[in-house]
């Protein structure tokens, strides 16, 4: 049997967070690389490439929503094993994997249905139109039946990570996106399946590597793995994780709803090509911030399994360098924003109109990204914690209570200028509120040192 990850607890913070979220941070980004691929190879399909990159822009908020169910057990489940291992207790560490199997089948199969039903009126709520409903319909459809499949790879994936396994988390990732790349343009152009067979390209690719996940849980080498059955439930348990993945869950479904009405802002003020322009936006900062998640990746075991063992410094210390290495990171990617936009728009099209909106776009929409980074962290923080309502008001924050109500106020002052001005307005006003929240939270931390020393 492998043994617990003890090093978590001793080993040196800046040697541990290279260690863990380097892998992170490469799975990750190239998840980000997967979905750029797709967006790549949609947007210069002959003659349909516009309107097709642009349904692909309608089928996100749908997409966030079913993302959102996937965290509500993959992400507590693997914050709680973290946690369980810090505490030594593996005996309940070892009840949790038939319970991530359990969840996600009911909730990501009750997911896939209402969809199916529903489809075409969830897409033109989304922002689909005559012009794009095709091509939407053709690509979320292969999307939702893979849906249960999707959900249980992530799951079993973060687990990978909590289990003290990120370099095999992360090449599994890089799997993925290998096949993935070599996939689409064959299934896309070669067999003529366009927008389906992209989606194709990627359910395939996951339902691969969801295989080898569960191949390898199998082992009872592995000291978290399945026993004798792959399904099981404990109310418990569930209520538990449930809990803990409710601020991702929240964090995702404010997306899914943010995106659904700026889908209608856009099309409301600039038409279908302001919502494909949004999408090359969303697909390009995408990139930077899935680095940004690969951190919170690496900082969420050391988090989770320090706060388990009562170790409050060696909380702060990862925290404060994660920080610092999310920040540096999204300072990059408003550089590329604000004096590279036309470079990183023209990898997704050729179209002159539609590069022109997504230009403009990305510098107004990405002016605040130096300060996104520490939000971000922050959010995790209180998630790897267990601290639900904290991570669930931050969560909501910056993409709902703020953000929101700017998308409904500027464009009537200056049209689709304002839609892309909300997300710096909002996100400024996410960083102050986090900001406070940060500084109590370290309070504590230091109070449980303290309290060790008496």
């Amino acid at each position: 049997m492998n043994k617990a990850p003890t090093e978590l607890g001793t080993k040196k913070i800046s040697a541990l967070l290279r260690e863990y979220a380097i892998p992170g941070i490469i799975a990750m980004t190239a998840t980000s690389l997967y979905n750029m691929v797709d967006s790549i190879y949609i947007g210069h399909i002959p003659g349909d490439g516009a309107m097709a990159l642009t349904a692909i822009g309608v089928c996100f908020p749908l997409m966030n929503l079913g993302t959102a169910i996937g965290t509500l057990a993959g992400v507590g489940i693997s914050t709680l094993t973290s946690i369980l291992l810090g505490q030594k207790n593996y005996v309940t560490a070892n009840k949790l994997l038939p319970n991530l199997v359990t969840l996600n089948v009911v909730l990501g199969g009750l997911f896939t249905l209402l969809t199916l039903v529903f489809m075409d009126p969830l897409l033109r709520f989304f922002g689909a139109t005559d012009a794009t409903i095709g091509f939407a319909r053709s690509y979320m459809l292969v999307i939702t039946i893979g849906f249960i499949f999707t959900h249980l790879y992530f799951g079993m994936n973060s687990m990978l990570r909590a289990t003290g396994h990120p370099e095999r988390a992360m090449a599994l990732t890089l799997f993925t996106v290998i096949l993935n790349a070599i996939l689409d343009p064959i299934f896309i152009y070669a067999f003529g399946m366009g927008v389906q067979g992209a989606a194709v390209a990627t359910v395939l690719c996951q339902v691969l590597s969801l295989a080898y996940c569960i191949w390898y849980f199998s082992s009872d080498r592995n000291i978290v793995h399945f026993g004798r059955r792959i399904f099981g439930f404990s109310r418990k348990l569930a209520r538990t994780t449930l809990g803990i993945g409710l601020g991702p869950f929240l964090m995702n479904s404010a997306s899914c709803i943010v995106n659904m009405f700026i889908n209608q802002q856009l099309l409301k003020y600039g038409g279908d090509y302001a919502i494909g322009a949004y999408g090359i936006i969303n697909r390009f900062s995408f990139l930077f911030f899935m680095v940004v998640m690969g951190i919170n990746q690496g900082m969420q075991p050391i988090a989770s399994y320090n706060f388990g063992a009562r170790n409050g410094d060696r909380v702060k210390a990862v925290y404060k360098l994660s920080v610092v290495w999310a920040t540096a990171i999204m300072v990059v990617g408003f550089i590329f924003s604000e004096f590279l936009p036309g470079l990183s728009c023209s990898i997704f099209t050729n179209d002159p109109e539609l590069k022109a909106l997504a230009v403009h776009g990305m510098r107004l929409i990405n002016l605040a990204l130096p300060i996104i980074g520490f939000q971000i962290i922050s959010t995790n923080l209180f998630q790897c914690l267990g601290m639900v309502r904290q991570s669930v008001f931050l969560s909501l924050s910056r993409q709902l209570i703020f953000l929101l109500p700017c998308l409904y106020a500027l464009p009537l002052a200056w049209g689709i200028e304002g839609v892309w001005l909300s997300y710096p307005v909002s996100d400024t006003i996410a960083f102050i509120v986090t900001l406070f929240m940060v500084m109590h939270l370290i309070k504590k931390l230091k109070a449980i040192e303290e309290a060790k020393t008496q």
